[in-house]
């Protein structure tokens, strides 16, 4: 009997440990033994660093020398990966320990990797060549281990790409294998302080990855196989959460959907969806989870001829009527009833986002490396303008 594959694809693989269990974050210095780090660098926004979870990692750390960076921004710039990555040299930094979501995580990413190849970072950038070629350069030099307490769900912990925004408010968009987490602490009980609509519209976040590595073009079974699983996991968890903000449960099922998200998306990377959100986050510094609960319906739309055979299977898992062939817009409406359960935001002019800016956006995202994994062509930015107007 014959064992070969009849798909034949490739599957990128990283090695990250995952502890998930109420009071996980107590573990953290026992973990940075385990990795033979004394000298970490940690990293958080300023909720973060008003909460009570801050308290916890002190403590985990015991009398470890540590150096602490408080205030990073959303949407982290070179200006703070810069700034950050002289702290760590100075402290002689072992370890980097990012505590919060996708902009602490990156700036971790980011500095682990500007330590280790040199600076400038931008010179590291991966390179979108229309219409679909991404140039990425070899990054084979040891990075510093990171460690990640995620305090949102957007998965970005467990990925090895990152986005960082230039002065310019454009993202440059990196990847290397080196810089998933090496360990990951989901503790739905430290996820408590953060409030439960920051949890709802991340958590759209990761539904997006599972659903742009369904039919992503650098997708695989495997990917499939945890982004169908995901996609149901997220389902359940988001409305979870919006029925029971301070649940433990809710809040342990949500970070292990985003936890899935985040392996998607390592390996089968994004499409036009993401495209779009990382222009209009570079631009105009809207909130990354508002912008993908806004857009995900109308990209999946976009992509329903393209995608139809790889999105039925989500339909048929999520229980919606309907024949194979209407998969994609029984999709679209579970999303938009989601988007009403859940109370995330749904039009793009709540966002602060004008009319007028949106054929600019479409211009800027053109040139975004989520077009080449996209199975829909992109031939200009009158498609991507439309996908806007739907949204707006």
């Amino acid at each position: 009997m014959s064992t070969a594959c009849t798909t034949p694809f490739v599957h990128q693989a990283l090695r990250t440990r995952v502890i998930a269990k109420p009071g996980a974050v107590a573990e953290l210095g026992r973990e940075l033994a385990r990795l033979g780090c004394k000298r970490p660098l940690l990293l958080s926004g300023q909720r973060t660093a008003a909460g009570p979870v801050w308290a916890e990692v002190r403590s985990a750390l015991g009398d470890l020398p540590f150096l602490a960076v408080q205030d990073i921004e959303a949407h982290s710039s070179l200006t703070t990966v810069e700034r950050v990555a002289q702290l760590a040299r100075e402290h002689g930094a072992d370890a980097l320990v990012a505590v919060g979501g996708g902009s602490v995580s990156d700036t971790a990413k980011a500095v682990a990797l500007v330590l280790a190849e040199g600076a400038p970072l931008a010179q590291h950038a991966s390179r979108f060549v229309p219409p679909s070629t991404v140039l990425m350069p070899d990054l084979v030099q040891p990075k510093l281990p990171i460690l990640s307490i995620a305090m949102t769900a957007s998965g970005a912990e467990a990925t090895p790409s990152m986005g960082i925004r230039t002065p310019e408010g454009t993202k440059l968009l990196f990847w290397d294998a080196q810089l998933a987490s090496r360990v990951i602490f989901l503790d739905p009980v430290a996820n408590l302080a953060t409030p439960a609509s920051v949890m709802l519209s991340t958590g759209m976040n990761g539904l997006a990855h599972c659903i742009e590595g369904l039919y992503s073009k650098a997708g695989s079974p495997i990917t499939s196989i945890l982004a169908l699983d995901g996609i149901v996991k997220f389902n359940h968890a988001l409305r979870q959460v919006a029925a029971m903000p301070q649940d433990v449960n809710a809040r342990a099922n949500l970070l292990l959907a985003a936890h899935l998200s985040g392996m998607v998306l390592a390996s089968a990377r994004s499409c036009v969806h993401h495209a779009l959100c990382h222009v209009m986050g570079a631009t105009f510094g809207v909130a990354h989870g508002d912008v993908n609960s806004v857009v995900l319906p109308h990209a999946l739309r976009f992509n329903a001829g393209a995608a139809g055979r790889e999105l039925a299977p989500a339909a048929a898992r999520l229980g919606l009527p309907g024949q194979p062939a209407e998969a994609a817009d029984q999709l679209v409406n579970w999303l938009h009833e989601l988007q009403h359960a859940i109370g995330v935001p749904s039009r793009l002019r709540d966002l602060g986002i004008a009319r007028d800016q949106l054929a600019g956006i479409a211009q800027k995202t053109m040139h975004e490396r989520g077009l080449a994994y996209n199975p829909r062509n992109v031939s200009n930015a009158s498609e991507l303008e439309a996908i806007l107007l739907a949204a707006w």
